[in-house]
């Protein structure tokens, strides 16, 4: 597709209306690569509120990159407990234990040692790069293509390949020698006054002047995307059995959606209680006591998952499950969103 060319004034503007005033993050405290990395990986399809207790957390436990590189798969899986994409951490030990065997536990600096790393792609790079190194490379984004696409008033879908890679080019092509600043003003634009599922505050905008969209009158009406497909919808039946103070709970496999976490014994489909009471008798497991049905619903990115709850009090313990008491889940077992808002409703019985 064809070059876009962003107006000359475009850095210096964000830059300065950067420079009057701008949210106070914890990773923004300081340069050190680490935090940047951990940050940025955090902040991918998770909300900045929801991200600052996760970040300070999981630096208080693994300060070094060394330390991330050495821990235990369920320390990790337990330090992001809630924040979903698992696959995230995951890399992220596998990009530690790269840096150390492969770069001294230094941090790289050169862009293609950055982008070699598990789990980092162009965007990451980009932003560890500039925002640490002050190297000129953009980290370009949701955020970011929001703000070039009403910039520009360019109706090319936002999720094209073409597009985001020539978004990537002409702003590197115009990147000031305050890189890092940079890059921290355009997510920070992007994220505010230009931001996401809400009108764009034009007023207090820095490009207003100079912004197409602004100028045409209707900035609301870009970014374009492409169509979604609609999501797959699929039901279960989640069992949270109880024995004497303890829950079964059995962890995931290796592989797919929620790898190595763990889960509440599940059915496929949605059955009901007299199937479920067979479904156990099968298995030789008994139940004592039925004592609450719930419907709730998790959504994936590509998944819809339609779950009927059933907590029921069992005879005795079966090896077929690991039986944990309220503490252990607690400090132990990494239950994903999806089965840990079961977990809270015990709390209210």
């Amino acid at each position: 597709m064809d070059k876009i060319t962003l107006p000359r004034e475009f850095p210096e503007r964000v830059l300065s209306w950067y420079d009057r005033g701008h949210r106070q993050l914890p990773w923004r405290e300081d340069k050190d690569p680490y935090h940047i990395w951990l940050s940025e990986i955090m902040l991918q399809q998770t909300r900045v509120e929801a991200v600052k207790a996760y970040y300070s957390r999981f630096l208080q436990v693994l300060p070094t990159i060394g330390d991330l590189a050495n821990a235990d798969d369920e320390l990790l899986h337990k330090l992001w407990e809630g924040l979903g994409y698992y696959s995230r951490v995951r890399n992220l030990k596998k990009a530690a234990i790269a840096i150390c065997r492969d770069h001294g536990g230094k941090f790289p600096e050169q862009y293609r040692d950055v982008r070699a790393l598990p789990g980092i792609g162009p965007y990451t790079a980009g932003a560890i790069c500039s925002i640490a190194f002050d190297q000129p490379v953009a980290a370009v984004d949701g955020n970011v293509l929001r703000v070039v696409s009403r910039l520009t008033a360019d109706n090319t879908p936002i999720d094209s390949p073409a597009y985001k890679k020539t978004v990537e080019e002409s702003l590197n092509a115009i990147y000031p020698k305050r890189a890092g600043d940079f890059t921290q003003a355009l997510m920070e634009l992007g994220a505010t006054v230009c931001g996401p599922n809400k009108a764009p505050e034009c007023a207090a905008c820095p490009c207003s002047g100079f912004c197409k969209a602004k100028l045409q009158g209707n900035p609301e009406e870009y970014p374009a995307k492409t169509a979604k497909k609609q999501r797959r919808q699929e039901d279960m039946t989640v069992l949270i059995l109880s024995c004497q103070g303890r829950f079964a709970l059995e962890k995931r496999g290796d592989r797919g959606l929620l790898a190595d976490l763990w889960q509440f014994p599940n059915i496929p489909g949605h059955l009901e209680l007299s199937e479920v009471i067979r479904y156990l008798e099968e298995r030789q497991i008994l139940v004592k006591d039925i004592l609450r049905q719930t419907e709730k619903k998790h959504i994936f990115t590509h998944v819809q998952w339609n779950m009927r709850g059933f907590y029921l009090e069992v005879r005795e313990e079966t090896e077929r499950f690991s039986w944990m008491d309220p503490q252990r889940i607690y400090t132990f077992a990494a239950l994903p969103t999806a089965f840990r808002q079961f977990w809270e409703e015990v709390e209210h019985f």
